[in-house]
């Protein structure tokens, strides 16, 4: 499996910036099946089952979990078995993301709403080890220590200077990670893809599994559009005037959120150099 690593930065020139320098960090181009900080998450995850010896990945997600599809892609390149235990009731035909976990060969089991709430059980956990055997637990979105540990090696690959870092949250694991990694006159944002004002307490809970809390980042929850996955005529008309101008189509539950932020909300002083991840 071929990795494109480090992956480019790229200057984005736009008008609306004001005088702030712009720097596109493509993680989404590390891999069609792994892109972004799905590879990151699952870097060291796959080298801790691979130590272990166990050769099955376990993990969870909703119907359009991206990181079910990428885990099964990783067991797919990397020969492991993998099990995706999916939140809600099995619909025929799969929709697009989880008939391509299929594909690559994932097991999908299916537990209503109510069960997949006791994800972190010890009880349901044991359960699912009787069922499937000894594996790998990966936390949905990916969301643990050796996940903050792979994407706190993004700030390395960024080869000039820069003020801010900014990336677009859902479970928090990359702004947790990357902000363990900058440097003391630099500052992290993540743009949070989901309304409920609780993803700072997650970034803290994330960074003290791994040892390594820090002050240096924030949350910025303005821009979520009413939530997860939701949209509006004017997210959807920047985003089309976005790969107009750029030729990168974006996506619109998370990168799109985060750009619309940074050329619309006049964040940042003119003369900041910001990096931006599109995952």
């Amino acid at each position: 499996m071929r990795l494109r690593l480090p992956s480019p930065l790229e200057r984005l020139d736009d008008e609306r910036l004001g005088g702030v320098r712009l720097f596109l960090k493509r993680d989404d181009l590390i891999h069609p099946d792994l892109p972004g900080n799905k590879w990151r998450k699952l870097k060291y995850n796959l080298r801790a089952a691979r130590s272990a010896g166990r050769g099955t990945l376990l993990t969870f997600g909703g119907a359009f979990s991206n990181h079910l599809r990428a885990t099964a892609a990783a067991g797919h390149h990397l020969g492991f078995a993998t099990i995706g235990i999916v939140r809600g009731e099995r619909h025929v035909p799969l929709n697009p993301v989880l008939a391509r976990a299929a594909a690559l060969g994932m097991t999908l089991a299916h537990v209503s709403r109510a069960t997949y709430r006791n994800k972190s059980e010890a009880s349901f956990l044991a359960g699912l080890r009787e069922r499937y055997g000894d594996f790998h637990l990966i936390p949905e979105g990916g969301a643990n220590a050796y996940a903050v540990a792979g994407c706190a090696e993004l700030v390395g690959e960024i080869d000039r200077d820069f003020d801010v870092l900014c990336v677009s949250s859902g479970t928090g694991t990359t702004l947790a990670g990357a902000a363990t990694a900058l440097a003391p006159h630099q500052r992290a944002i993540g743009f949070s893809a989901l309304k409920g004002g609780f993803l700072g307490a997650e970034v803290g809970r994330l960074q003290a599994g791994y040892g390594r809390p820090t002050a240096n980042w924030a949350v910025d929850d303005r821009y979520h559009f009413g939530g997860f996955a939701r949209r509006d005529a004017a997210l959807d008309a920047f985003l089309g005037d976005f790969e107009a101008r750029h030729g990168i189509a974006l996506d619109p539950v998370y990168e799109g959120k985060m750009m619309y932020a940074i050329l619309t909300g006049r964040l940042f002083a003119p003369g900041t150099t910001v990096v931006a991840v599109l995952s």
